[in-house]
């Protein structure tokens, strides 16, 4: 009886194996030119350690000085976090993969890093909807800024962003915990969740509605919230007389809807491309990782250079390290 069901076991192991279900998944690499894979690789680690560099700087302003501990920035706190998260979860296997010419991982490492990244696709809308709001606050209400963004109320705001997104991603992961694999061959460099049920040789038909109806909420929670708050900080800009508020208005939000539409374009380009089958797999990969490299890039740079407070402050600590 013992030796029955070992052979049955057996069987079954070697079943699942025949049909590629391995207890590693292999992703797809991307076509390196002859003598093209490590200045690739270098230039990878660069980029990586440059946003690193650029988001720790931006996490260690706003915590270490106090002139920047106002709700605004206590808002911006949670974006580098998020880059971080999204760029290390995704650019360091990339890069491993093209060295090594292999790109295997085991299956549960897999599936966290689309998890991690599904995360921070949902943080970027939910973080800039939130400071969208709180702009909206400044410049429409600036006499009752105070008491709108108590510390309360900005961590109420900063939980909602992370809770929202963390439910949402765990309601639509928690759906595979029902499927069976059957395949190991991820058809992209970094694993998602699409990809994830290309392994999968059940119905998955629940899994892709459901992943379409986050996606909407996520727009439509942002998208909502933000153009809310940008017609009505335009209109405010129309009707005042003064020049600074305009200035001021312009010079916050501008660089923000850029980042934002850029973010938009690509991945939506991206999502609609795993429900075509004549989009250029090379074209998907490479949008697919620039979603994972847009805000990591621009943003430090955007909201350190670009925010005037946040500038000074990084120039007085320089000129303080340079003349001491």
């Amino acid at each position: 009886m013992v030796a029955s069901d070992c052979a049955a076991c057996v069987n079954v192991k070697m079943s699942n194996e025949s049909a590629g279900a391995t207890a590693y998944v292999s992703l797809d690499t991307f076509v390196i030119p002859l003598g093209g894979k490590y200045p690739i690789f270098f230039v990878g680690i660069f980029v990586y350690l440059f946003c690193v560099l650029c988001n720790v700087t931006l996490l260690a302003a706003i915590v270490l000085h106090r002139n920047l501990h106002k709700p605004v920035y206590f808002i911006l706190l949670s974006l580098p976090l998020n880059d971080l998260m999204g760029i290390t979860a995704m650019l360091p296997k990339v890069l491993s993969g093209i060295v090594a010419e292999s790109n295997r991982m085991p299956y549960p490492l897999c599936v966290l890093q689309a998890f991690l990244l599904h995360l921070y696709g949902g943080g970027i809308l939910f973080i800039l909807a939130a400071m969208a709001f709180d702009r909206y606050v400044a410049i429409c209400m600036p006499l009752r800024y105070g008491a709108v963004m108590t510390p309360r109320v900005v961590g109420g705001v900063v939980a909602l962003v992370w809770t929202l997104d963390l439910v949402l991603i765990t309601a639509l992961f928690s759906l595979q915990t029902g499927l069976s694999r059957c395949r190991s061959d991820v058809a992209n460099v970094f694993c998602d969740n699409p990809s994830l049920l290309k392994l999968m040789c059940g119905d998955t038909s629940v899994n892709n509605i459901v992943g379409l109806v986050n996606t909407a909420v996520m727009q439509a929670v942002s998208v909502s919230v933000q153009a809310f708050s940008y017609v009505k900080i335009l209109i405010t800009c129309v009707a005042t007389r003064r020049t600074e508020p305009k200035k001021k208005a312009v010079n916050t939000c501008v660089a923000q809807l850029v980042i934002l539409i850029i973010f938009e374009i690509v991945g939506t380009f991206t999502i609609l491309s795993h429900r075509f089958q004549n989009v250029s797999g090379d074209l998907q990969k490479a949008m697919g990782v620039l979603i994972f490299l847009i805000s990591p890039l621009l943003n430090p740079l955007v909201y350190g250079l670009y925010t005037s407070e946040i500038r000074n402050t990084m120039l007085r600590v320089l000129k303080k390290r340079v003349f001491v």
